[in-house]
């Protein structure tokens, strides 16, 4: 069936379609080579729809131990090739009836060079995925719907939740933003039993467990929604060591009093090199965010660790005098694919001194 994207400025895509629902949500692109099925199932893409710029997908398949999230929330996926002779020995179905399975549809056999200029010179904007012949009175009744806002109470856990070795060395309470199944599993490797709490917890349920340590995790939308996360990560300050990924910087971030701005076109892929500036070396990095910290706004107390190298934008800061440090981007996902994970060493080290 032909399909098409239309941008809110006009700008018009066209391509095969697959699922024929029309949707409107934030129009992103990503431009990692690998992972679709993981940036599929990210919370973190709640309510957007994802330009892949890498022009084959599919071409690996689909397996369920790689999922993020409990399904997809994003609201659509665009691509340029949509392989249906996916060859991998892992592979168990093919991505297209993954995408029909979960309600998804997919714009293929589209310019996704052009959709992706169209994004970096005019930032992101509201796009709407339809049928070929759609009228274009109704697009616009979609244009005008607006998008929703704090999408971070629709991903999170709905009920406290335990997982991991309970003879592990590190309990580590969770707060969940959206977090990605890759973090969850990185610190029970690291060595910790998790028990994981819904966005809106109170800091003295969270404190309760006796935790050796707080993570804060990634998540979708607007920083500035989750002021009542704000509030009780405050409460938390100096009680436990804290460690911050994504959703999780930002808001400590404001939690310190500093402010957040949004990005013109977001940072999403693999291939984002970040330097620590403690020693000077640069990592590839796998990012997904549209809101960064502005550093202007940060007390003297923070120090910032890591900035960007392709735009110097904050990727990580630490407390000069508290236990608390965060980065911007998924040390989890290796992109390096392991040169990441020291900020997990980090965390379990500033518990181990804690206990």
């Amino acid at each position: 069936m032909k399909g098409k994207l239309v941008l809110e400025d006009g700008s018009v895509f066209e391509g095969t379609i697959l699922g024929g629902a029309p949707v409107v949500g934030e129009v992103v692109f990503n431009t990692g080579m690998t992972g679709y099925q993981e940036i599929l199932t990210d919370p973190s893409y709640a309510d957007q729809i994802i330009t892949l710029t890498y022009p084959l997908v599919g071409n690996y398949g689909t397996l369920n131990a790689i999922t993020q999230g409990p399904k997809p929330y994003c609201r659509g996926f665009i691509v340029g090739e949509l392989c249906d002779s996916p060859s991998n020995w892992q592979n168990e179905g093919l991505f297209s009836e993954y995408l029909r399975l979960h309600g998804i549809p997919c714009l293929y056999d589209v310019d996704t060079r052009a959709i992706t200029r169209a994004i970096r010179s005019h930032g992101v904007m509201k796009g709407v995925l339809v049928r070929a012949d759609f009228p274009d009175e109704e697009i616009q009744k979609y244009f005008k719907q607006e998008l929703p806002t704090d999408q971070v109470m629709r991903v999170t856990t709905k009920w406290q939740g335990i997982r991991g070795d309970k003879n592990a060395e590190f309990h580590v309470a969770v707060m969940d933003y959206g977090v990605k199944e890759n973090i969850l599993k990185s610190l029970e490797v690291a060595g910790c039993r998790l028990t994981i709490f819904p966005a809106d917890s109170k800091a003295e349920d969270v404190l309760a467990v006796n935790p050796d340590g707080i993570f804060l995790s990634n998540g979708p939308g607007d920083p500035q929604d989750l002021g009542y996360a704000v509030e009780e990560v405050k409460k938390m300050f100096g009680k436990k060591p804290i460690f911050g990924i994504c959703m999780g910087h930002q808001v400590l971030a404001q939690a310190f009093g500093a402010k957040t701005f949004k990005l013109k076109f977001g940072h999403r892929g693999s291939n984002h090199p970040v330097q620590d500036l403690r020693t000077k070396r640069v990592y590839i990095t796998s990012q997904n965010h549209g809101f960064a910290v502005d550093d202007t706004t940060l007390p003297d107390y923070i120090e910032v660790t890591h900035r960007s190298v392709n735009d110097n934008t904050v990727e990580g800061m630490r407390h000069k005098e508290l236990d608390i440090f965060s980065v911007q981007y998924h040390p989890e996902a290796s992109p390096g694919p392991t040169d990441n994970l020291y900020l997990f060493d980090e965390f379990e080290n500033i518990m181990r001194k804690g206990k």
